[in-house]
């Protein structure tokens, strides 16, 4: 890690990131947007090994409010250490969806998952969404993809980074079938 980084930047990058994503994949009002962020990566140091509340608090400050304005959950994706599971709003589950037990901390589920479940109004952790997100952010390399529904779709942003960690982002769209007589709505590409 070498000099101090521009929280209010980071924020910013994460707002716009958030953005173009959102337009880019156009998900329904209620769907769930997936972010999996390594805090440690946003500050120059290494996947889960130098968290960081700040740059966690940052994202937090970016991408909620977008999330927020298109009318969807934001799932947060824990780290390794708790299977990659995620904590959401217990108002975002259905019904009896399968809760699992954990309060995560910054060096077991992240500064993410950590900053969300404080900021949450009444947040829960699950294995699995129950139908997956259209749409999901992967900040410094969490690995995302096995939370979007399939078909996962790469979506090139103007930002590849967010603070100094690599940002991949992602939607889904519906299989296509029916093979090569097949006619498909283009809405749902």
């Amino acid at each position: 890690m070498s000099e101090a980084l521009d929280f209010d930047l980071v924020a910013q990058q994460a707002a716009q990131a958030a953005r173009e994503l959102l337009e880019a994949a156009n998900p329904a009002p209620g769907d769930f947007f997936v972010v999996g962020c390594s805090s440690s990566e946003i500050v120059g140091g290494h996947i889960g090994k130098d968290s960081s509340l700040d740059a966690a608090a940052a994202v937090y400050a970016g991408i909620a409010p977008v999330v927020k304005e298109h009318g969807l959950w934001l799932a947060a994706q824990c780290c390794e250490h708790l299977n990659r599971a995620l904590i959401v709003e217990k108002a975002a589950l259905p019904p009896f969806t399968p809760l699992v037990n954990v309060l995560p901390q910054p060096h077991a589920g992240g500064s993410w998952a950590t900053t969300c479940w404080q900021k949450f109004e009444h947040p829960a952790a699950v294995e699995a969404l129950p139908f997956g997100a259209g749409a999901g952010m992967d900040i410094g390399g969490t690995l995302i993809g096995m939370h979007l529904r399939p078909v996962a779709v790469p979506v090139r942003l103007s930002l590849n980074h967010i603070g100094r960690a690599i940002l991949l982002c992602g939607r889904s769209r519906p299989k296509y079938i029916g093979g090569e007589r097949a006619h498909y709505q283009p809405e749902l590409r």
